[in-house]
């Protein structure tokens, strides 16, 4: 609380001046419930530009959501949620209907089997989704839904046959490895089994 504090307070006398920001997301059994995190965007950024996709430089972002989005400290309010028993440290990341949609099928009935988590192998591999989105040259919800949304389904399927303490240890080192060094990692020699990346995503 310390920390959150002064963070609360920025929030609250900057952007629109909402500190909050709450979403419903798919959640364990595909549940619904209400994720918490720091506002960073305009409050009706879900029905602008791009939707549920952020962009880099996207205008809909605060000047002070752009810092709390880099360093990741936006999700620290999703804390509460794990406290609340709805997530977990790390598990698949819980997501809009509109991008829960994009999944295939069979991704779809498996992917929430686990609590969904505050990070994951998801978000370590797509830590620069906005960027990877950003410099596709078409359009990001295509873009999203034909090349990210079947990888990303992979890998969190692939977390489920593997998940134990060491797997989930090693999640959460790369987390904050990522945020400090975002470029100086390779993931594959941590993970030397991971579903290969499409051509497409090497961007």
């Amino acid at each position: 609380m310390p920390f959150l504090i002064p963070i609360m307070i920025i929030l609250r006398f900057s952007g629109e001046g909402h500190v909050w920001y709450f979403q419903e997301r798919i959640g364990f059994k595909n549940k619904k419930f209400d994720i918490w995190k720091f506002a960073t965007m305009l409050k009706n950024s879900p029905s602008m530009g791009t939707g549920s996709i952020t962009l880099r430089n996207d205008p809909r972002v605060t000047t002070v959501g752009k810092y709390l989005r880099m360093s990741k400290i936006n999700e620290l309010p999703q804390l509460f949620n794990v406290l609340r028993g709805e997530m977990s440290f790390v598990g698949p990341r819980p997501q809009m209907m509109v991008d829960f949609l994009a999944y295939p099928a069979h991704v779809q009935k498996k992917i929430y089997d686990s609590k969904p988590g505050i990070t994951g192998i998801g978000s370590v591999v797509f830590r620069d989704e906005e960027r990877l989105i950003s410099n596709a040259g078409q359009d990001p919800k295509q873009f999203y839904k034909e090349h990210i949304a079947p990888y990303k389904g992979a890998l969190e399927l692939w977390y489920l046959e593997h998940k134990n303490l060491w797997v989930d240890f090693k999640l959460l080192v790369l987390t904050f490895w990522v945020i400090i060094f975002p470029k100086e990692i390779q993931i594959e020699r941590w993970f030397n089994d991971l579903p290969p990346k499409p051509d497409s995503l090497n961007l």
